[in-house]
């Protein structure tokens, strides 16, 4: 086994682990046997005969996903005997080679049999109880056409109190990687057409991962750009990622871990990994481990130019021919004097003040040494490739974040070549699958959000604007971002709400509470049924959000149904995967597909939401369409029949045609050039309105040029705050995508949610590794266990996100002096009870990164309670169900 050392500087071994040492370092491989069967696609190079093979006397195999938002897209074989599902193999065609590899699914999917099976799987529709709140948790089991009769009454009531923009479906990519039975974005779900068919609603833009990036790309790129895939760093000189962690967000086997650990293995380019976790990808991948304050890195990266602007090694070529901004001789005509970023960096700007690297160290924590030796290196390696994951940009200065990444790639020439990128996340192939059924239908309404901005606009809709709260309209179709329309002059027009959101429908979603921020305010709103009047939650589970609903609807299982689902693999291999059904729908479960047309049919709307056609048909469709532009793919009978079909389509090579001729293919900014002093942001900020809802706080500006910008609870006012003096972040997790899997008991025995601290901040505390501990501010409280490891860096705490919030009465619990007693205690761990519900500047995005709190030991007996909460199961029969006949 590989040295490992987690200062600043250190090296690793060039070429990294091998698999079976991956597994062994994320605790998967050790500590639960019954956990043995689901690790052969991270454990060993090749899938075990046994293993492929099987049982030997099940009924059938067919193929099957697994389809939460991890970012890959994993085939699973089903054996199914007797109508059950007995066992979950992995794909077993392909090769071990790199664009045509088997894509073995990760421990989470291959524990896909617990999910089915699930204690917490909702079988019967259930309505809350008359007179009881929402979260309450009094149900009564009611029948499918009791649920929507009761439902439609309601939308039309609804309708002609409201009209169409009080409609909203939420955020939610529980189903990401499929085609009917998508749950994201909202307009390519089932919902979508039934509600445009209906009139309308109002729509979101982004999602939770990316909506700072999403509105940082416009005003930099003019649109959404990847960077290169990850098998083009084979054509790299040295790879840089800013909380860029693959192999724990994305670790499917046969994509971005198979991806990158192949390129490590064969060509053993140095990595660079700035982060401030040591995280998976740095023990895997890393050559060195840079640890940096949380919502820093637009400083740090202003160090690093300001060096190579000093010591005249940056690509000032590039910065003339293909960008605006980044000195005074490039500037926009009416263009502030002094308003270019090398003014920035030199002090000359606003604010006076040179971007050294002591000036940096100070704000980001790495030593000006490093600074320097760093931007020597990243500047000197021809190409380097430069990307950025999506912690670095959930901060509440997170669109400038983005941006600077973005800028650093740009100063160093690395956009549009081999072996460079852009400064996004990486690109991957794909096969660009569509279908008509959600295109047919336009949304009449164009009104659109911030998909974070949907409780304020149940709190308070009508008052929310373009300015003060982010509202657009639609943007073009394929356009990710919020549109801002401008007047010749590129000044800002206003849209507003007329309306609040009085009815929200949710599908394959626990983002009612959970996974927004601020869980416990997030309650009150939902709370008040005299804001939003209608709740409908459709899933497999009994989820936290299913609690705060009115009516919830029991869906089926991937294994119940059958769809296409699009992969994604980090590389250059573009696959599909068309599953089939494997078993029955359980209990009385029906697909969403089948609940939308039975909820149109009491609409008077079957015919609009259906157009005539089955479910398969419109499937059909979609792959037999799709061919009349790529004639290699399979016909759909044939893609059934072989599960999954891939290519290798060579590596993507971003923004090539922009580096090649820029003149005839600009990017789509006013300028045609790449932004780096955005006009459209200059004239924002002056229209931009702050403090309307809530308190106006430090960093709530918008700023023309990707400057580093202080933030309320950031690491600057980290200094300052006694009560509440740590940061804390939530990294992704391998016992969860997301919420989902997070009630997976055996991948909770593997992967224990715990508070990661540093033995610095861990001592000063009296608190031992496994100790219980109360992580809190004046939002709320957690209890859970501590991981004390280097592995973080000091003053910061990392919670695993997406565990699932449980919240018990504070009175049972011996609360530290300055933990809130008026809200309760969260034993589930989930660290948006701590997150706050203040927006992005920019975005109006979630910063659930951005928050303080402090930590401190929990008293005698806090271990057996948090045991106790952790396994237990969360299903509605423990929650007051009532059963008619």
């Amino acid at each position: 086994m590989m040295t490992q050392t987690l200062s600043p500087g250190t090296t690793a071994q060039p070429h990294g682990p091998s698999r079976r040492t991956f597994l062994k370092w994320s605790g998967v491989a050790a500590g639960v046997a019954g956990l043995a069967a689901t690790t052969t696609s991270l454990g060993t190079p090749k899938v075990a005969a046994a293993d492929a093979e099987g049982i030997a006397d099940a009924d059938r195999t067919v193929w099957s996903a697994c389809t939460v938002n991890c970012g890959s897209r994993c085939p699973l074989r089903l054996q199914v005997k007797d109508g059950t599902v007995v066992r979950v193999l992995p794909d077993n065609t392909g090769t071990d080679e790199l664009g045509n590899q088997q894509v073995r699914a990760c421990v989470r999917g291959r524990s896909i049999r617990q999910r089915i099976y699930n204690p917490d799987r909702l079988k019967k529709p259930m309505k809350r109880k008359e007179g009881t709140k929402r979260g309450e948790e009094q149900w009564e089991e009611i029948s499918w056409d009791q649920a929507l009769t009761e439902i439609a009454e309601k939308m039309k009531d609804i309708k002609n109190r409201y009209g169409n923009e009080a409609f909203y479906i939420q955020y939610g990519t529980g189903t990401l990687g499929a085609v009917m039975s998508c749950s994201w974005p909202p307009n390519n779900t089932p919902m979508a057409r039934l509600l445009n068919a209906f009139g309308g609603y109002l729509d979101h833009y982004s999602d939770y991962s990316t909506t700072a990036i999403t509105q940082a790309y416009p005003y930099f790129y003019g649109t959404w750009v990847n960077s290169n895939s990850f098998d083009d760093v084979a054509n790299s000189k040295l790879q840089v990622m800013f909380g860029n962690n693959p192999i724990e967000t994305r670790m499917s086997g046969g994509g971005h871990t198979f991806v990158t650990q192949n390129i490590k293995r064969e060509h053993g380019v140095r990595t660079i990994i700035i982060d401030p976790r040591y995280s998976e990808t740095s023990v895997a991948l890393g050559d060195e481990w840079v640890p940096v304050r949380p919502g820093t890195d637009a400083a740090l990266i202003a160090g690093m130019i300001y060096v190579m602007v000093e010591e005249n090694l940056h690509d000032q070529a590039f910065l003339d021919k293909y960008c605006l901004g980044f000195d005074e001789d490039h500037m926009p005509e009416g263009a502030p004097k002094n308003a270019s970023y090398r003014a920035y960096l030199e002090g000359k700007g606003a604010d006076g003040v040179a971007k050294t690297p002591e000036w940096a160290s100070d704000i980001c924590g790495v030593p000006a040494a490093d600074i320097r030796r760093l931007a020597r290196e990243i500047a000197n390696a021809k190409p380097a490739a430069i990307t950025q994951g999506w912690g670095p940009q959930r901060h509440a200065n997170g669109e400038n974040t983005a941006r600077a990444i973005f800028l650093l790639a740009c100063v160093t020439g690395n956009p549009g070549i081999p072996g460079g990128g852009t400064g996004a996340r990486e690109g991957a192939r794909g096969l660009g699958v569509g279908t008509s059924f959600y295109s047919e239908f336009v949304n009449p309404s164009n009104k659109i959000i911030s998909c974070f901005s949907w409780l304020d606009a149940i709190d308070h809709g009508p008052e929310m604007n373009t300015f003060n709260a982010g509202v657009g309209v639609k943007p073009e179709p394929g356009v990710r971002g919020l549109k801002i329309p401008v007047d010749e002059n590129m000044q800002p027009e206003n849209t507003s709400l007329e309306v609040p959101i009085k009815a929200v429908f949710q599908y394959a979603s626990n983002s009612l509470v959970n996974q927004t921020g601020d869980n416990n305010e997030s309650v009150r709103i939902l709370e008040d049924e005299s804001k939003c009047e209608l709740i409908v939650t459709t899933d497999i589970m009994y989820t936290v959000s299913a609690r705060y609903s009115d009516y919830v609807l029991p869906g089926t299982s991937t294994s119940e149904e059958f769809d296409y689902h699009a992969g994604a693999n980090g590389g250059p291999m573009a696959y599909g995967i068309v599953s089939q059904q494997a078993i029955e729908p359980m209990y009385e479960t029906k697909s969403i597909f089948d609940i939308c047309t039975e909820l149109a049919a009491k609409l008077d709307l079957e015919q609009e939401f259906t157009g005539g056609k089955s479910r398969e048909d419109w499937l059909r469709e979609a792959i037999n369409g799709s061919r009349e532009d790529d004639p290699a793919l399979p016909t759909w009978d044939e893609w059934k029949e072989m599960g999954i079909y891939r290519r290798n389509d060579g590596p993507v090579i971003t923004m090539k045609d922009f580096r090649e001729d820029p003149e005839a293919n600009p990017v789509p900014t006013p300028s045609g050039k790449i932004e780096i002093y955005s006009e459209r942001l200059a004239n924002l900020a002056k229209a931009w309105e702050f403090g309307v809802f809530r308190p106006a706080l430090a960093g709530d500006v918008l700023t023309p040029l990707p400057e580093f910008v202080a933030t309320w609870e950031g690491a600057l006012e980290a200094r300052e705050n006694a009560d509440h003096p740590l940061q804390v972040i939530g990294h992704h997790f391998k016992g969860r995508t997301h919420s989902s899997y997070g009630n997976v008991n055996l991948l909770k025995e593997a992967h224990t949610q715990t508070a990661w601290l540093n033995p610095i901040d861990a001592e000063a505390r009296g608190i031992a590794n496994g100790d219980a501990v109360y992580v809190f501010n004046e939002r709320g409280t957690v209890q859970l266990r501590a991981l004390v490891t280097p592995r973080i860096i000091p003053g910061t705490v990392s919670i695993p996100q997406g565990a699932w919030y449980k919240p018990l009465p504070s009175a049972d619990f011996s609360l530290p002096a300055g933990a809130n007693g008026e809200r309760p205690v969260d034993v589930g761990g989930s660290v948006n009870t701590l997150t706050s519900l203040h927006p992005t500047p920019l975005a109006k995005g979630l910063p659930s990164h951005t928050v303080l709190a402090q930590v401190e030991k929990a008293e005698k007996g806090a271990l057996e309670r948090i045991e106790a909460a952790y396994y237990q199961p969360y299903n509605a029969d423990t929650a007051g169900v009532s059963k008619e006949d």
